[in-house]
């Protein structure tokens, strides 16, 4: 095997495991928090959806990808692209918008109150589940023409416009097609990046104006926890944005050229997955309610394989 495909393999190997195996923790961790607290904060559950919608991406995209590089063919049949890609836009969009609405969500709750404000905070755990709802079908209607400009690939060389992932085509036919889904991608993405953005210097500069206020705050069990989860989901927005920024800079000189290389698209999905593999290990280690969760799990396994040690003695 030529050494640029390995290396090219074992990266998206390493991406793709490390990913698959931090998001699918931290859902396990949260799934305990969910069953076992009384009182389940809306950033626990839009973490929770986050690390989703990275598994998502993962599964339908990097697990693929490696599978290709590694030289394994006739992966999928053109239903079957179908089905992967439209998941995979799904899982890519899901992650931005729930990055945004982390962002947005910690900022009203550690808004000052005020009268309108102190109901906006009241309702936001009610209103948790509703945007979830409202984002995946936003970004299902968004994503539906993907589906129909995909397939398994073909013998022979690739056709002008067309995304060649290895395991599937996506084929747009004509100039017109292939601008209209990446422009109407791209300001999806660019809007909602926007939105969290705005937010998240908006948790900065209250962070920085109240911190008299804030290390008063640390006294109390509550300040202390909203304190931490603003400085997690601005890290999380701050390492979104980079790979984001990465991510699109790829994605536009993808849009100026009739026929891509498989190197570029290679490079553009190890650089916006890189953010899926990466946010569960930032917030197992940010997340206090997380952390513990595992720490518990790993203890209640080192009884148990103490006395397997001990029997077999």
């Amino acid at each position: 095997m030529d050494l640029c495909v390995t290396i090219k393999g074992v990266s998206f190997l390493l991406q793709t495991g490390m990913g698959i195996f931090g998001n699918s923790v931290v859902l396990l961790a949260y799934a305990n928090i969910i069953c076992t607290e009384p009182k389940i904060l809306p950033v626990d559950l839009i973490l929770c959806h986050l690390a989703f919608a990275n598994l998502m991406l993962l599964l339908t995209r990097c697990v693929p990808q490696t599978m290709t590089v590694f030289g394994l063919k006739d992966l999928l049949n053109d239903p079957g692209c179908k089905v992967v890609i439209y998941a995979y836009r799904i899982g890519r969009a899901l992650s931005v918008c729930i990055t945004c609405m982390l962002s947005v969500f910690q900022a009203v709750t550690i808004a000052p109150a005020g009268p309108r404000l102190s109901r906006l905070k009241h309702a936001l755990p009610s209103l948790v589940l509703p945007t979830f709802a409202g984002l995946w079908l936003l970004n299902m209607a968004i994503c539906i023409a993907a589906p129909f400009f995909s397939m398994a690939p073909r013998n022979g060389t690739v056709p002008a416009f067309t995304l060649n992932l290895g395991f599937c085509h996506v084929d747009f036919r004509d100039y017109l097609s292939y601008v209209i889904n990446g422009v109407a991608v791209s300001v999806r993405d660019f809007a909602f990046v926007a939105l969290m953005l705005g937010s998240s210097g908006y948790i900065l500069l209250l962070l920085h104006r109240h911190s008299h206020k804030v290390r008063g705050m640390r006294r109390s069990h509550g300040g202390g926890a909203e304190t931490r989860a603003a400085k997690t989901v601005v890290t999380l927005v701050v390492l979104y944005v980079l790979f984001f920024g990465i991510d699109n800079v790829i994605w536009i000189y993808m849009l100026t050229v009739p026929k891509v290389s498989p190197v570029v698209a290679d490079m553009r999905v190890f650089f916006s997955s890189c953010y899926a593999s990466l946010s569960p290990y930032f917030i197992i280690s940010s997340n206090k309610k997380v952390k513990a969760k595992i720490v518990c799990a790993a203890e209640q396994d080192q009884p148990s394989a103490d006395n397997q040690e001990s029997s077999d003695k």
